[in-house]
């Protein structure tokens, strides 16, 4: 114990020794290198008098240097829109399985309730949370887990997983049978009520565990938190069906009808195999090492559902893998960076539509591994990836996403981005084993390694 405390002193003196405070002649350094000359004042004449930085970066070169033509492209149909909710990676995943169902029931168009599963997903959400607090109630709050845990006892947010595992509890429904709420579109207020029910019941539920309350006490108590969440949920969301009788239009022009249960519904329009053995997720994430399979810990909704697991693979593994799905009229579920080189209104992501560099003039030069480790970059927005456009050697150039944002956004919904901004940008793919490369399926075989949820890519 002495040794590690002369340790510790030594490492706070040297690091003292780097230590310097700003002072005058530091401060005359940095201010003369701030030279007002011609150009730079015109620069801050220009800044000090626009506020949008991202318009005056705007590479001019660059207008109409992307179009929107695709050589391979998946049949999909329509657009939807999450509205003021962080519910992509829901939308994401249903509408990777809405050509199947309005194939199977020869519809024009088709959307599933998000609603219906966004109510099941809070949920269980709240269990999982009270669960935790249980587990870890003879822990500090000041413990690194704890604190996770109370800062977002539930949120809107999730990956692949988390579809998967509510659908396969709850099943899914069509639009109309649960449709979407003024809360479902705005989940904020909502979500602040849930959080300090759950803040308050979770404290209680670690003061009864500590008191030595017994097991089936404590449990009686966070069923009756549960009650409370459920109240919230039903009176913003609705309650949803266990069973429903849905009326629908062919594109025939045929009206029929079908009576069945949520479960019974998603057990008709999923492959029989459409599980994490068969549709693994792969990440490029080039802070860690490829060819090696992480499990992020405690990543899930439901109590008993499956953890977020994920290959971590290079992107030239990655690619050839998308443009096989997408030549095979496979829509993916993938997660990028979505807010960065992005002309929102154009529906762009290019590495070139921006210019800061010169704009400023400063240097901006983060690797994709830099980014992440210094929380510039991560995953912020789940899509469909839908198309590539290639050379004439099949390489891919450029790609699409179809978004959840509504027609009105990007190209009428779609978004076109760049394979040098796929490099950069883009993070996770929900994919078919068959797809992958003898070398990857290999590395799927093996024993994931841990990561905590609280992860800085997560």
């Amino acid at each position: 114990m002495k040794k590690l405390t002369l340790l510790a002193s030594a490492l706070l003196i040297a690091v003292g020794a780097f230590a310097q405070t700003i002072g005058q002649t530091e401060l005359k350094q940095i201010k003369d290198s701030f030279v007002k000359d011609p150009s730079t004042v015109a620069l801050q004449n220009v800044l000090t008098h626009h506020k949008d930085i991202k318009s005056l970066a705007q590479n001019y070169k660059e207008d109409g240097a992307v179009d929107h033509y695709f050589k391979y492209r998946v049949d999909v149909k329509g657009i939807t829109n999450q509205l003021s909710s962080g519910r992509c990676w829901m939308f994401t995943s249903m509408n990777v399985l809405r050509p199947t169902v309005m194939k199977k029931y020869g519809l024009k168009e088709f959307d599933f309730s998000h609603n219906y599963c966004f109510f099941w997903d809070q949920f269980e959400k709240a269990n999982l949370f009270l669960e935790n607090a249980i587990a870890t109630a003879d822990k500090d709050f000041l413990d690194e887990a704890v604190a996770f845990y109370f800062k977002a006892p539930v949120a809107d947010g999730g990956v692949w997983n988390l579809f998967y595992d509510v659908a396969e509890k709850y099943g899914v429904v069509p639009q109309n049978v649960m449709p979407e709420t003024e809360h479902s579109n705005n989940t904020s207020q909502m979500a602040g009520v849930i959080k300090e029910v759950l803040r308050t019941g979770g404290y209680k539920l670690r003061e009864m565990v500590n008191a030595g309350v017994s097991k089936a006490d404590v449990e009686k108590k966070k069923i009756e938190v549960l009650k409370d969440v459920y109240r919230v949920l039903a009176l913003c969301l609705g309650e949803p069906p266990t069973e429903f009788t849905w009326r629908y239009k062919t594109a025939a022009g045929e009206i029929r009808e079908l009576k069945t249960t949520p479960l019974e519904f998603y057990r008709g329009i999923v492959p029989q195999d459409y599980n994490p053995d068969t549709y693994v997720m792969i990440m490029n994430d080039p802070t860690r090492e490829y060819y090696k399979v992480y499990e992020i810990e405690n990543y899930r909704n439901t109590y008993e559902g499956v953890n977020w697991v994920y290959l971590n693979l290079p992107n030239e593994e990655i690619k050839p893998s998308a443009l096989a799905a997408i030549k095979n009229n496979t829509p993916l579920y993938v997660s990028c960076d979505v807010g960065k080189q992005s002309k929102r209104a154009e529906g762009i992501l290019s590495m070139e539509n921006y210019d800061y560099e010169s704009l400023f003039g400063v240097k901006l030069d983060m690797d994709k591994k830099a980014r992440i480790l210094t929380r510039q970059s991560g995953s912020s927005h789940a899509m469909t990836l839908i198309g590539c456009d290639t050379d004439a050697n099949d390489v891919p150039v450029k790609w699409e996403f179809e978004n959840s944002w509504g027609p009105q956004s990007g190209n009428k919904g779609y978004v076109t981005f760049t394979d040098e901004w796929f490099n950069e940008y883009l993070f996770r793919i929900v994919i078919e084993k068959k797809y992958l490369s003898d070398k990857a399926l290999k590395a799927l075989k093996s024993k994931p390694s841990k990561l905590p949820a609280w992860d800085y890519m997560f």
